[in-house]
């Protein structure tokens, strides 16, 4: 007989407890879930069958048939039913958007990346290129919308609660997310999140924050942004501005929210401009269209001493910063994250150094990234599945209710 199901409140605790230790186990028996869960062994079995009635865990063939066992009646073996349905990663950037599908165990089955710059198109515009893009990923990984649990989308915004983001004095954040959240309402779970914030959970999930509890992502894109990490909780904000930047407009030595790419060009354009650079530099036979901030780290890390002179300025203003935020919120690590972080050593090598120590608080650990450009849909990845976890059940039954 299968248990009945309901909400959190009324359905028996021994689904969820069962689904969770599915959700982390490859495969495993009635006895270890007992041992892990400490329900009894009928209580056990018998989630165990509903959740696989409900197509959440299916049955493996036994040890006997499976080679491993040899004596007496073999266990029933279960896993967690991979494909009963998909996640959704999306990283909807200013100038990209990255849609990648996952099975229930974040195991990437397909992904699509759409060119789209928004400044002078409107919101329908932009919430049709976020589901095509979507679409499209769903199509190659031979999925449709309703096989989707859970999605979570990463915009260059601050996001509340609710999934909206606040009025920007050039709607700016508006244009970036025009209502996504009722967009994407045919999904049974949807998490709009800011993506330095999902950076942060890539970061803490798969990245350099890994067994850090109290920490900041700087996602170095086109300006900056943060995601922040204190007692392992992520911060949001009232209207989810924890981590926005404009403040650094009025830091003397920043002067800006600009990514630290962009610092880099700026620098590199007035020092070409104003003929300061050396005639035999990698950079000063360029014009000041034709600098940006990847080609300026790349001749700095190659050597030259016009774009190390320059990658010192920006770590520099990283050092302030970092201090800044660090006076803040009092994080043990500081990571560099994004796609700029590949050209980014010496930026943080001569932060570390300018790093300033009357602060009173020790200084955070400054590390650059190892996920590049993919930090924000990784994150948005990992962030639809925490959702499924904890959802899952309540979707099903819904959907048995219906």
């Amino acid at each position: 007989m299968s248990t009945p199901l309901g909400t959190t409140a009324t359905r028996p605790a021994s689904l969820d407890a069962v689904l969770r230790h599915a959700w982390q186990a490859r495969e495993f028996t009635a006895s270890e879930v007992m041992a892990a869960t400490g329900l009894t062994r009928s209580t056990a079995i018998e989630a165990m069958d509903t959740l696989a009635e409900m197509g959440l865990l299916e049955e493996l063939p036994n040890a006997r048939l499976a080679g491993d066992y040899r004596k007496g009646r073999p266990a029933r073996r279960f896993a967690l039913r991979a494909d009963a349905a998909v996640l959704l990663g999306v990283d909807a950037g200013h100038a990209r958007i990255t849609a990648t599908v996952t099975d229930l165990r974040s195991r990437a089955l397909a992904s699509h990346e759409t060119a789209h710059e928004i400044d002078s198109e409107g919101p329908d515009a932009r919430r049709g290129a976020v589901l095509a893009t979507i679409d499209e990923a769903l199509a190659r990984a031979g999925r449709t919308r309703g096989d989707v649990l859970a999605v979570a989308v990463g915009v260059p915004a601050p996001v509340d609660a609710a999934g909206r983001s606040p009025r920007h004095p050039h709607r700016f954040w508006e244009r970036m997310n025009p209502g996504l959240a009722e967009a994407l309402d045919w999904a049974p779970i949807v998490r709009i999140d800011n993506d330095a914030s999902l950076a942060a959970v890539a970061e803490g999930a798969v990245g350099a924050a890994t067994g850090c509890t109290d920490y900041i992502t700087l996602l170095a894109g086109d300006r900056l942004g943060a995601g922040v990490v204190v007692d392992g909780h992520l911060l949001r904000g009232s209207h989810g501005g924890v981590g926005e930047m404009v403040a650094f407009d009025h830091v003397e030595g920043v002067g800006s929210a600009h990514g630290l790419g962009a610092m880099a060009a700026t620098w590199a354009r007035a020092a070409v401009d104003e003929g300061r650079l050396s005639p035999d530099g990698a950079l000063a036979g360029l014009s000041s269209d034709d600098l940006d901030g990847r080609r300026v780290l790349e001749a700095a890390a190659a050597g030259d001493p016009d774009a190390r002179e320059i990658a010192a300025r920006v770590g520099g203003a990283l050092a302030r910063i970092v201090s800044v935020l660090g006076s803040m919120f009092d994080p043990q690590r500081v990571v560099v994250s994004g796609a700029i972080a590949a050209g980014i050593d010496d930026v943080v090598r001569a932060a570390r150094l300018a790093l300033p120590t009357d602060l009173h608080l020790p200084a955070p650990e400054l590390v650059v990234s190892t996920l590049g450009a993919d930090v924000v849909v990784t994150g948005a990845v990992w962030a639809a599945a925490d959702a499924a976890r904890t959802a899952a059940l309540d979707v099903w039954a819904s959907r048995r209710a219906g």
